[in-house]
């Protein structure tokens, strides 16, 4: 095991141009979450760059040669040799202990028991992190943001390939039974789903145990691979399912819908940004803090728009609600209501704003 551990302490480490996130990571410990290709190996290879070389061992905990009981008997003593300052293991395993160095450094896809580490959340990117990768921030980006989702690395996997490469990182990180779950999960993205619903339908094709379904639909849940939404002040109700990127919904489903596509987008801002929200009967997300409801309308004319008040008037009224924001592809403007002020405004202006 010394071997491969003094390997790994004089390999360089390389990374692609990096476009700045708004996580960081600066002298403290953390334990750092999330899916497959948010992100979080470059985070950490972006900070050890910034290190002296000597200062540091860098561990991928998937590589095939890591023998851990092994391990656990060298890797303190190594780094206690080589005066190692900051421990990083990428794509962590439990069965691997701890060791004393000034700064410990763990990514995993989920949340793991380690009070000693402050966490960070990695999302994939956000609009305006997307923004970093574009040449010119004009309509052609917010397309582009709408064609390639936010995973960083389709931005250098030509369009050919890019579902099946999805298809084949999501197969080799996830279970069989939480893909199959995930595949059912993007065809009724932005819908309302429950668990019970996808065993209805799976059990019809294959031989499932509830239970195992069940874990599995939670684990995609704990894994962030998913997102559910509920109903206000209806925690019982069945909830909606958004997915973790929208580039997923081409890679898994054939069903094509804009409008359902446009709502995760805009649920997955709210997400990052850490906004509460629910959904309501015919009101996309209601957001308590602000007093605000959010309609996802990437096309629509006045008359429509009209209808859709009318409709969710006495949810205004009821729940005093300041304002009324319709997010659009392209619209702007402003839209005269007795009860609330209603803006019309452009995605790409909305993700932006503060």
């Amino acid at each position: 095991m010394e071997i491969l551990l003094e390997e790994l302490y004089q390999s360089d480490l390389h990374i692609d141009k990096y476009h700045e996130r708004k996580a960081q990571i600066d002298e403290k410990s953390y334990q750092i979450v999330g899916i497959t290709q948010s992100g979080k190996t470059t985070l950490l290879k972006n900070y050890l760059l910034s290190l002296k070389k000597n200062s540091y061992l860098y561990i991928d905990c998937n590589d095939i040669r890591i023998d851990i009981k092994k391990l656990n008997l060298s890797l303190s003593k190594f780094c206690n040799k080589y005066k190692i300052d900051v421990l990083v293991f990428d794509n962590y395993n439990e069965a691997i202990r701890f060791v004393n160095v000034s700064q410990l450094l763990v990514s995993s896809q989920s949340t793991l028991e380690l009070k000693t580490l402050e966490l960070i959340e990695l999302y994939p990117l956000d609009y305006e992190e997307f923004l970093a990768y574009e040449h010119k921030y004009d309509s052609s980006a917010l397309n582009h943001f709408f064609q390639l989702g936010c995973f960083p690395l389709m931005h250098k996997v030509s369009s050919d390939i890019r579902n099946i490469l999805i298809q084949e990182i999501l197969q080799s990180r996830l279970e069989s039974m939480e893909f199959d779950v995930l595949c059912l999960c993007a065809k009724f993205m932005s819908q309302k789903l429950s668990a019970f619903t996808i065993y209805e339908r799976l059990k019809q094709t294959r031989k499932i145990s509830k239970d195992k379904l069940y874990r599995s639909f939670a684990n995609l849940q704990n894994k962030k691979y998913i997102h559910t939404l509920e109903k206000f002040n209806h925690s019982r109700a069945i909830k909606k399912v958004y997915l973790c990127d929208t580039s997923l919904k081409s890679a898994l489903s054939i069903e094509k819908n804009f409008a359902r596509l446009f709502e995760n987008m805009v649920f997955l801002e709210l997400l990052k940004a850490k906004v509460e929200s629910y959904y309501e009967d015919g009101i996309e997300f209601y957001l308590p803090s602000s007093e605000e409801i959010l309609l996802c309308k990437p096309f629509i004319d006045e008359r429509r728009l009209f209808n859709k008040l009318e409709s969710i008037e006495e949810f205004i009224f009821t729940h005093s609600i300041k304002k009324v924001t319709v997010i659009t592809m392209n619209k702007e403007g402003t839209v005269s209501h007795p009860l609330s002020k209603v803006e019309i405004i452009p995605f790409d202006i909305w993700a932006l704003g503060d």
